[in-house]
């Protein structure tokens, strides 16, 4: 009889007729409590009426009786997700699948349920395996996971680019556009996403193709020209790059980072066309728009910018792109070793410039020259090995060398924490390639920030006593550069080498000296020179030199070759002024060892402002070439002049426009007074302060003994 009325009541629900199949069951159950079919087909009605707490239960009541029904088990599991209860559906539909391993439905329902659970590895997994099954079998579901896939490798892909984990988004972005072949918005962001994930790898190339891709699916979204522009820039397609800025910035005038770009690269360009309005704009948008991300690098080499507005515009960088990772550092919990007696303090450098790069140029004699009895040195590199012999000497200058290139931000400083080391100085700051999140996450108890960025590095909002907190404890200067009363332009505590505050290596290879002819330098000329690189030159600096070129004869300028558009604008400068194009002479990039050779032809260096020369000051000066000056108010503008009165050739200093280019011609004049210098140059170098490694080493090692102790007290 309740197997009669069982019948009735499946038929029934069969025919759509849920309310009387519900009614009919119950009179099952009322003949047989423990009917389990009549149960399971109840907890289906129930679900199907989205009455999912009764299904529940009725479909649990079935299970009691049939533990092991994998139809129970996998309807239950949809009963119990439909409630909220993901974590038992998931244990459910497990448990189905332990039973019937090959059902599709079961493994469908455990992925969206881990889908659920933003499990997204695991969801995938199974994603993975049902897509290729439902392709084979054409399959209509196929669309729905293919998509549910997607997410997931989306999602993953974004968690992994968030933590700094490139390799793993860039893998993601990838698989997830094989799967997706929408050629949408949502297809123009999986591109964008991929090419910053590979932009961060160093994959340039790849990077700008997916943005290319981007664009041509989203062709109004800003931020997709804006990282375009980026990579265009890095590939040195300047002109592009200033298209891609200008087309971000037609989409969203309020892109404000597209606007500083812009800018900087116009600089490199020696584009000056509006260039002072934009500049000015800029500067106006650190009171009217302080979550404006102006970069403090770009920011210090434009002309106008104070030391007071440089420190606004890093303390506004800090608070927009590093105030959700400090605020991790304290979750972090690292502990440092805190000894009075410690037998060797430790000293790590951070750099993404380990490499052929000036930096190397600068300190790897000072690493080899630490004392090992008193300090050890570990080096933590997150830039591209370049497998230079720049490379190899540092590698081994270093007691322990460690690349952290693939690490992220807290992995890099859990990492430098685990070394246990003492001071951690950044070398490279706000420039290209930062990452001194690292150092934000407080892996040290000291911060020194040194030689990479010529700046405060800021301080950023808290929730401290102060209300401020500086990213970095010290700032490695000198009195020249940090004069008494200018404290208050730092986040930091000053630190101040006795002499000048540049390191320099006294044993950097030069090269044979090549013919006048092979530089394309005429014989007799007078050789003014500037080897800076072109965003240095300002529109008045160049109006200096172009006039000092008026009024001497035989004389050219000699300059650095760095990008096409550059040279064309200086020379189409040069002819508006009335020269001729062969009076500026272009100097092609070469091996360090040939450049620093050829200097033996220059007379006269001439320096720019606000953005000093600062190794190229050193190279000159080394080859000995006087470098004449004339400094600014801020770190960057006040470099050279720092190395100049450390090398007692003061007159060489400017600090006036008009007094810079009368010493010019005075020096173009009087060549006898040059050629003084010149061999004083030449003569000391090898004793010079400057240029004594040794000496600067002690005195670096003393401040650092000075920060320890004042830490311990």
């Amino acid at each position: 009889m309740p197997q009669a009325h069982y019948l009735n009541a499946l038929n029934l629900y069969r025919k759509g007729d849920l309310a009387l199949a519900e009614q009919s069951l119950k009179e099952v159950l009322a003949l047989q409590a423990k009917h389990a079919d009549a149960l399971h087909l109840l907890g289906i009605i129930c679900y199907q009426s989205n009455r999912v707490a009764e299904a529940a239960q009725y479909l649990q009541q079935a299970l009691s009786i049939a533990p092991r029904n994998v139809d129970y088990l996998n309807n239950y599991g949809l009963a119990l997700r439909a409630s909220g209860q993901h974590d038992a559906a998931l244990k459910g539909f497990q448990q189905a699948l332990s039973i019937q391993a090959k059902d599709l439905d079961i493994q469908l329902n455990i992925a969206n349920t881990l889908l659920t659970l933003n499990r997204f590895e695991e969801a995938a997994t199974y994603y993975r395996r049902l897509l290729q099954i439902f392709t084979k079998q054409n399959n209509a579901t196929q669309g729905s996971v293919r998509a549910a896939l997607c997410h997931c490798l989306t999602t993953l892909g974004n968690q992994a680019q968030l933590t700094g984990h490139y390799l793993q988004a860039e893998t993601c972005f990838q698989e997830a556009l094989v799967h997706s072949a929408k050629n949408d918005v949502e297809d123009a962001a999986l591109h964008y996403n991929l090419a910053n994930a590979q932009r961060e790898l160093g994959k340039t190339t790849d990077a700008a193709l997916h943005y290319q891709k981007a664009v041509q699916l989203n062709p109004h979204d800003a931020d997709i020209y804006n990282n375009l522009g980026n990579v265009q820039r890095e590939l040195g397609q300047l002109d592009l790059a200033i298209e891609s800025y200008k087309k971000a910035l037609s989409i969203n005038p309020k892109l404000y980072h597209a606007k500083v770009h812009l800018v900087h690269q116009k600089q490199h360009c020696c584009d000056w066309y509006g260039l002072q309005d934009d500049i000015n704009e800029i500067r106006q948008w650190l009171e009217t728009a302080p979550e404006a991300q102006i970069s403090p690098f770009a920011f210090l080499a434009m002309p106008g910018t104070t030391a007071a507005e440089q420190k606004i515009c890093a303390d506004h960088w800090l608070n927009n792109r590093y105030a959700s990772l400090i605020a991790q550092s304290p979750l972090l919990n690292f502990k440092y070793d805190l000894l009075d007696k410690k037998p060797k303090i430790k000293i790590a450098y951070l750099s993404a410039d380990f490499r052929l790069h000036p930096l190397a140029f600068l300190v790897t004699e000072l690493i080899e020259r630490h004392d090992r009895s008193q300090f050890e040195i570990i080096a933590f590199s997150y830039g591209v090995n370049d497998h230079s012999s720049a490379r190899a000497r540092l590698e081994d200058a270093f007691d322990q060398f460690y690349d952290i290139r693939n690490l992220s931000e807290i992995e890099a400083a859990q990492k430098i924490n685990a070394c246990h080391i003492d001071i951690l100085v950044d070398l490279t700051g706000f420039t290209q390639t930062s990452r001194s999140g690292i150092a934000a996450l407080r892996p040290a108890p000291i911060n020194v920030s040194w030689l990479g960025f010529p700046g405060t590095m800021g301080e950023i909002t808290t929730v401290a006593p102060t209300g401020k907190q500086a990213l970095f404890d010290y700032l490695l200067s000198d009195a020249f550069i940090s004069p008494a009363g200018s404290a208050g332009r730092y986040a930091e505590q000053l630190a101040l080498l006795p002499h000048c505050y540049q390191a320099n290596d006294s044993q950097r290879p030069v090269g044979k000296a090549p013919t006048r002819a092979s530089c394309n330098l005429p014989e007799s000329a007078f050789v003014f020179c500037c080897f800076n690189q072109t965003f240095k030159i300002t529109p008045d600096i160049f109006a200096v030199w172009l006039r000092i070129l008026k009024t001497t004869q035989n004389s050219v300028l000699w300059l650095l070759d760095c990008n096409r558009w550059a040279k064309q604008n200086l020379i189409a400068e040069a002819l508006a002024q009335g020269l001729s194009a062969d009076r500026l002479i272009f100097a092609p990039r070469i091996a360090i060892a040939d450049h620093l050779a050829r200097h033996t032809h220059a007379d006269l260096f001439l320096d720019t402002r606000p953005y000093n020369a600062h190794t190229t000051c050193s190279d000159a000066l080394w080859m000995g070439v006087p470098v004449l000056t004339c400094v600014g108010d801020t770190f960057s503008a006040r470099v050279a002049g720092s190395l100049l009165h450390t090398a007692n050739l003061t007159e060489l200093i400017t600090y006036y426009l008009q007094d810079y280019e009368n010493k010019a011609l005075y020096f173009h004049n009087n060549r006898d007074i040059l050629a003084t210098i010149k061999q004083k140059l030449l003569a000391s170098n090898k004793q010079s302060v400057l240029f004594n490694t040794q000496d600067f080493a002690l005195s670096l090692e003393t401040i650092y003994q000075s920060m320890w102790q004042r830490y311990l007290d």
